[in-house]
């Protein structure tokens, strides 16, 4: 065999190493083509059996306490320290109610 036998026995091998590899690549991507599909299937078919729940409603929050004014806060206070220094809030109360309007 000479020179020209040897390429194109080359050639006709290398030719259809390409087919084979391009045939198995089409193949390949076949399979992974109808398994994504069989997949996606899958997931919708799992997502219509599953039971859909109602979005739970809540309530809004309350409004925000009307602030108070400096003048009014003072007067209020006085008052608890009027009513402590009478002996009818103990000082724990004082100091409760006191924070509650310090706080709003």
């Amino acid at each position: 065999m000479g020179l020209i036998g040897g390429m194109a026995r080359t050639a006709v091998v290398a030719g259809t190493a390409t087919a084979v590899s391009n045939r198995v690549s089409r193949r390949q991507a076949g399979r992974w083509a109808a398994e994504g599909q069989q997949q996606v299937e899958h997931d919708y078919y799992q997502q219509q059996q599953q039971p859909t729940y109602a979005q739970p409603t809540y309530a809004p929050p309350p409004p925000a306490p009307a602030a108070v004014s400096s003048d009014a806060l003072i007067e209020q206070l006085q008052k608890l320290g009027t009513l402590r220094d009478q002996g009818i809030l103990t000082q724990a109360e004082f100091d409760a109610q006191k924070a509650k309007l310090l706080a709003g």
